[in-house]
């Protein structure tokens, strides 16, 4: 199971919050193209978050073209996502990290102590995503959900 967790402490807006570990998740291969994603309703529930506020994220994701959405299909990994090195994903978010804390005028020090720190937290209000047995049926899952993929 994927999990999604936000951070009350996090200054990043909760659907950038989801966005972005959405995001991670489909680049690095733990969700996978054709993965279903939970419905709109059930993990804005889950996180204790407005609709709207999950739409957004899923809307981001689908125009960044990371996931589909299908009236009655659900919402889903893109077929033609292309994953990426686990490896290479950390790098990334490390030197994205670095430099918005460069850009504060952050020392080195104070960057690498800010790691650590963010190391030993554990994430709050995590939430573990259903795989797509567990997820209701067509039937049974409300219509018509929004949302897009983002990088």
């Amino acid at each position: 199971m994927t999990s999604i967790s936000i951070r009350e402490d996090d200054p990043t807006p909760p659907y950038e919050q989801i966005r972005r570990q959405l995001a991670q998740h489909i680049a690095t291969g733990t969700l996978r193209p054709g993965d279903r994603l939970a419905p709109l309703r059930q993990l804005a529930g889950d996180l204790n978050l407005a609709v709207g506020t999950v739409a957004r994220a899923y809307r981001e994701l689908e125009s960044a073209g990371l996931i589909e959405q299908r009236r009655g299909g659900g919402t889903r990994v893109a077929a033609s996502v292309l994953r990426l090195d686990p490896a290479a994903a950390v790098r990334r978010l490390a030197e994205e990290y670095v430099a918005a804390a460069r850009s504060l005028g952050a020392p080195e020090e104070q960057i690498g102590a800010a790691v650590t720190a963010a190391l030993r937290l554990a994430l709050p209000t995590e939430v573990a995503l259903p795989t797509e047995a567990a997820l209701p049926t067509e039937a049974a899952s409300p219509s018509g959900a929004v949302g897009p993929p983002l990088p």
